[in-house]
């Protein structure tokens, strides 16, 4: 199984995948434009030119992800494949232009408002939809009508965009599903203020308050993720329509996927600009018989989707941070599992309380040591105090003597022997690296711009890699995991 952060498009300068600008629409970013109808080598060397060659050999010699010169580069070649595909399809009624035609009918309730928000975006210099002229902030209605038609032909090349990348996406999941691979995703708890989705349904959403996550032992002050909440009473309304939407969307893309910030759908963190924060409702069997009416929906909407392998994708609860226990028996009652990542897995006691042992975990949860928010196992043991790497050590069958890569592999055999039912690993730990993906509350140029060591062909020769994978095979086996 491959886990995957939010694919969703991104803004311009946006690295940050939790702070996308639809909740459905997929990010051009990861077109693979070889594969283009519309495009042959010779037209993509003719668009990128000498400096584009330049350019793009440089961006894939990085070791971190430049995005804004990488989508700069990709939406020029892109753009090119949108005006063959016209001159040589659309005008012409082909039937390549049908099959465009039809998906945008079909995706029309997500894909008319996005392509309409990007298109007046642009237009007005890349300044979010609070900034724009009050008539189309409101939507008034002939505004609307007559910008689509002022702006149908960078409306048509948004949707040609998202049709290219759902189709990609499609023969993906076909052929990862053929070779048995599972894939499993992840659904942020809201989008950005500056979103299709917020312009579109601003009614539904509370721009007077800031999201975010109450103090705990890592944030004394709490957090401010600048992101908005739901209006629970306005989303009530419709019952829950765009909740629903969204996971029907997910539920097509993926056999599984992480319903990020759970405790978020049992109550919020809000806060006005200078004041103290608090939740939203209030009360915990309010809150309780809340969260559980937003995750049966969710659940229920899970079971809809109509996905590469039909069925119902699995719901898995992103369950960390301050979770009232309500939250957590809901969980089971609903039969959710929730995350384990060890670290964080203590009884209360001296020297900062005592690791639980993963063996122990229930089978309806995720074990793990880490996610895209901490340091991978790899480097984060360097932060554990001497009394938690002797618990550890104790646990693991760590000799003191042990070497880096024989820790790591240890710990690893730990986490598979685990009593949860699935254990995630992140790609630094099977590859033996150190690199953190992101580190919350803090904005910088590491944050969100991984990538791995080298393309996938190459680790798959790298007789390194070769040996470490048959390792954590072997490990996983033992387990009775593989």
């Amino acid at each position: 199984m491959l886990q995957i952060l939010p694919p969703y498009e991104l803004a311009a300068g946006e690295t940050s995948p939790y702070g996308a600008r639809t909740a459905f629409g997929l990010d051009p970013i990861y077109i693979t434009v070889e594969a283009i109808p519309d495009l042959d080598k010779g037209a993509i060397d003719e668009v990128l030119g000498a400096d584009g060659r330049r350019d793009l050999e440089r961006l894939r010699a990085l070791d971190r992800v430049d995005y804004a010169a990488a989508r700069a580069l990709k939406m020029r070649v892109l753009h090119h494949a949108f005006e063959r595909f016209h001159a040589r399809e659309w005008k012409r009624g082909t039937a390549r232009a049908e099959e465009l035609a039809q998906w945008i009918e079909r995706e029309r309730a997500w894909a008319e408002d996005l392509a309409l928000y990007v298109a007046l975006r642009d237009s007005h210099g890349m300044w979010g939809w609070e900034r724009w002229p009050n008539e189309e902030r409101e939507r008034v209605p002939y505004v609307i009508s007559r910008a689509r038609e002022t702006l149908a032909m960078p409306i048509l090349e948004h949707h040609y965009l998202q049709w290219i990348a759902h189709c990609q996406w499609s023969r993906a999941r076909e052929e990862t599903s053929a070779l048995g691979v599972q894939l499993m995703g992840d659904l942020p708890f809201v989008v950005c203020g500056e979103s299709a989705d917020v312009w579109s349904r601003s009614w539904q959403f509370r721009r007077d308050v800031s999201l975010g996550a109450p103090p705990d032992a890592f944030s004394p002050d709490g957090q401010d993720w600048g992101l908005p909440a739901y209006d629970w009473r306005a989303m009530e309304e419709d019952d829950l329509k765009w909740l629903r939407a969204r996971t029907r969307h997910a539920a097509q893309m993926y056999d599984r996927f992480r319903l990020d910030h759970v405790v978020g759908y049992f109550r919020m963190y809000v806060r006005k600009p200078g004041h103290r924060g608090y939740f939203d409702p209030e009360g915990d069997a309010t809150q309780r018989a809340h969260g559980e009416r937003v995750l049966r929906a969710i659940i229920d909407e899970a079971g809809r989707g109509n996905g590469v392998n039909g069925g119902r994708a699995q719901v898995i609860a992103e369950d960390l941070g301050v979770i009232p226990p309500f939250v957590r028996e809901t969980l089971r009652e609903l039969q959710t599992p929730g995350y384990k990542v060890i670290p964080w897995e203590k009884d209360e006691g001296a020297h900062g309380g005592t690791f639980r042992d993963p063996s122990a975990f229930s089978p309806l949860s995720v074990a793990t040591w880490s996610t895209h928010d901490t340091a991978p196992i790899t480097a984060w043991w360097d932060d554990f105090t001497g009394v938690e790497r002797e618990q550890l050590e104790r646990l693991a069958g760590i000799s003191k003597k042990a070497s880096e890569d024989e820790r790591v592999f240890a710990l690893l055999g730990l986490l598979f022997r685990a009593g949860s039912s699935l254990t995630l690993t992140l790609a630094q730990e099977l590859l033996g690296e150190r690199t953190r993906i992101n580190t919350p509350g803090t904005v910088g140029e590491a944050n969100w711009t991984y990538r791995l060591p080298k393309p996938i062909e190459d680790l798959e020769t790298d007789e390194r890699v070769k040996a470490r994978f048959e390792r954590v095979r072997g490990l996983a086996g033992d387990a009775g995991r593989a």
